[in-house]
């Protein structure tokens, strides 16, 4: 089976924390759960071309919710994982988001 890094890289995390630390150079992305941090690395580097510094990986538990008055909902978990790129360097598709 060949590796795909868009298998890795499931999409970015747009929120107000990523947007912030978007400046310091860190990206945040969600992440496929089997995926560890030497493949996130590798796929950040193929896909936009860049030199990964270092990579921090969170799983995220799931949550349950109450959905009208007894009905339960559970919302599933996912991993993400903050990218720090080398000084000076910007992932394009992030700018003005």
């Amino acid at each position: 089976m060949e590796w795909n890094p868009y298998k890795v890289i499931i999409r970015p995390v747009d929120t107000e924390k990523s947007r912030i630390i978007s400046n310091l150079g860190q990206y945040t992305f969600m992440v496929g759960r089997e995926s560890n941090k030497t493949e996130v690395a590798l796929a950040v580097t193929d896909i936009f071309d860049v030199d990964v510094v270092r990579v921090r990986v969170i799983n995220q538990a799931p949550k349950f919710g109450h959905w009208g008055r007894k009905r339960v909902r559970r919302r599933v978990g996912y991993k993400k994982a903050i990218v720090t790129l080398a000084s000076g360097q910007t992932i394009e598709a992030f700018e003005g988001v």
